[in-house]
């Protein structure tokens, strides 16, 4: 079995999560995963996501708050076996984990929901109270992210914590 060294740095995984808009949140309550594939947006340590004011992902959040939360790409084509060697495809992943908080306040939502919106479009107009009350604002305050890229079948491995 092949050891990881993981390299301490988090500017690498900061910047995968940056650049997609795509991830999975993965849950559990009383002993029943949830995964949930969702936009989200990456601000300071935290992931920011909007959704209904009720339904499942809400209920498993009320529940238990500690989340784990996934990123990941493909760069390139998968290649074929060459030589008997098994098949490849460069990647780049991140894997978050943290505590989820619904935003009740209606003024911190709005906040939020701004700076969601401004990481799809830097240029968004502000939403007005009113929007606000009528979406769930959800922050996840990452304490632990772990990433990989792979490239030409060197893997690179990374690890920080925040907030601890």
């Amino acid at each position: 079995m092949t050891t990881r060294q993981f390299i301490e740095s988090r500017e690498e995984m900061e910047h995968i999560l940056q650049e997609e808009t795509v991830g999975y949140l993965g849950l559990s309550l009383d002993g029943q995963p949830y995964v949930v594939p969702l936009n989200y947006g990456y601000v300071e340590g935290r992931l920011l996501f909007h959704c209904a004011l009720t339904g499942q992902k809400l209920d498993y959040l009320k529940g238990n708050p500690q989340v784990c939360f996934a990123v990941g790409r493909q760069s390139g084509q998968v290649r074929r076996h060459a030589d008997g060697d098994p098949c490849h495809v460069d990647n780049d992943s991140v894997i978050c984990y943290g505590r989820a908080r619904v935003i009740e306040d209606l003024a911190e939502r709005k906040r939020a929901l701004d700076t969601f919106n401004r990481c799809f479009d830097p240029d968004a107009e502000e939403i007005s109270l009113d929007a606000a009350s009528k979406c769930c604002a959800v922050e996840i305050q990452i304490t632990e992210m772990t990433g990989r890229q792979e490239r030409e079948r060197k893997r690179t491995y990374w690890r920080t914590r925040l907030g601890l």
